[in-house]
């Protein structure tokens, strides 16, 4: 009995042992993700982090290697509030830890100053969402967008409202972040280029909740459109009151209202909304039917947004580098990055530009009908 004792005991060390070698021999693989947890923006923050999740849970259940060797894929999600000061704090952190890539910023507010600091340290950024063409413009190598940026839903939504909807007088607000500023930009030239009169061009913050003083002087310019330049934080509440002073112009704006939760803080008067965002609708994808489904059952329906996409593919062609490369190091893996050919969920041949932009980006138009987005068009970027 107790020679039996002691084999068992035996067995067992050996075992813990043995998973003891095979743990130290795993190379742990660290994903920074940088979004908005908390305030506002939380919802759109959470959906992008549930969309890198399930990149390092195929990850993990396809035993993904590097250089031959297994690896546990992790992810060390932080938040930066939505908030440029906070987002600086943020990616130093995540350089200070050491990650081996990062899926973000969400806002260009964010991204813009971020940028540097991952540059400075030579850690490749993808971010699946912030639009501002500025970003790419200053040049930095480990900058990337899986996104159409604002040149292109801007000048998408003008022309929308010109050839299509016939409009004639607009009226344009942006909540003065580098994102909603610069949107509200390219959709402003395009309207004076395209024969469209600028009606009134207002400007508010991406904290305001009243908007009555300048919807009045809007108001008594009679716009048929309203174009705005921020997030949806801003627009459901600025929507509700057009609706509460009268005013029957359509609102128009870029990715950051094409969110579900839209509907929600718009209410009734969300209906006739017009949004653009990069890429197609998921329907429409190859692979967008299946990896919707995967994302409900993981998560559930109602906790998609919008960007989660995007930041499982970003999180995918990170990995797929680094599997290229042979090696997590980032000043060996960032030059296979340019030229992945990842086949992907949002697009079947992922390439970048010399400036980091999407080689080949898409953007939807889609209308709030009944308080749910619905796609109008598909459009090559040209």
């Amino acid at each position: 009995m107790r020679a039996f004792v002691s084999f068992s005991v035996l067995s067992a060390a050996l075992f813990a042992a043995l998973g003891a070698v095979a743990h130290a021999a795993e190379q742990r693989v660290v994903i920074g993700v940088a979004v908005p947890l908390s305030g506002p923006l939380a919802a759109s923050g959470q959906d992008a982090v549930n969309g890198v999740q399930m990149a390092l849970n195929k990850l993990n259940a396809e035993h993904a290697r590097i250089g031959g060797k297994p690896v546990r894929w992790a992810m060390d999600a932080e938040d930066d509030q939505g908030l440029p000061t906070q987002a600086t704090l943020v990616a130093q952190k995540l350089v200070d830890e050491g990650v081996s890539g990062v899926v973000g910023h969400q806002t260009s507010g964010c991204t813009f100053p971020a940028a540097r600091i991952y540059s400075q340290a030579g850690i490749p950024q993808i971010t699946p969402s912030s639009t501002s063409p500025k970003i790419a413009e200053q040049g930095y190598k480990t900058f990337f967008r899986l996104i159409a940026n604002d040149n292109a839903l801007g000048a998408g939504l003008a022309e929308y409202a010109h050839n299509t909807l016939k409009v004639q007088r607009v009226a344009v607000i942006d909540d003065r972040t580098a994102y909603g500023q610069g949107l509200a930009d390219v959709f402003t030239a395009t309207s004076k280029r395209l024969g469209m009169q600028v009606v009134d061009r207002e400007f508010t913050d991406d904290k305001a909740s009243d908007f009555s003083a300048i919807l009045t002087r809007i108001k008594a310019d009679a716009p048929q459109v309203v174009f705005y330049g921020g997030m949806y934080s801003q627009a459901g509440p600025l929507l509700r009151q057009m609706r509460q002073i009268g005013m029957t112009a359509r609102l128009m704006g870029g990715d950051g209202i094409c969110a579900p939760i839209m509907a929600k803080l718009a209410g009734d008067a969300v209906n006739g909304t017009i949004c653009a965002q990069g890429g197609a609708p998921l329907s429409e994808l190859p692979k967008g039917k299946e990896w919707k489904a995967r994302y409900d059952a993981e998560f559930g329906a109602a906790a998609f947004q919008l960007y989660s996409p995007n930041a499982y593919d970003a999180a995918m062609v990170l990995a797929h580098a680094m599997m290229k490369a042979g090696s997590s190091n980032p000043k060996v893996y960032l030059k296979d990055i340019r030229h992945i050919d990842y086949d992907g969920v949002t697009d079947s041949d992922i390439q970048f530009t010399a400036t980091g932009e999407l080689a080949d980006p898409s953007i939807t138009l889609s209308e709030f009908k009944h308080g749910a987005k619905t796609p109008l068009a598909v459009e090559q970027v040209k």
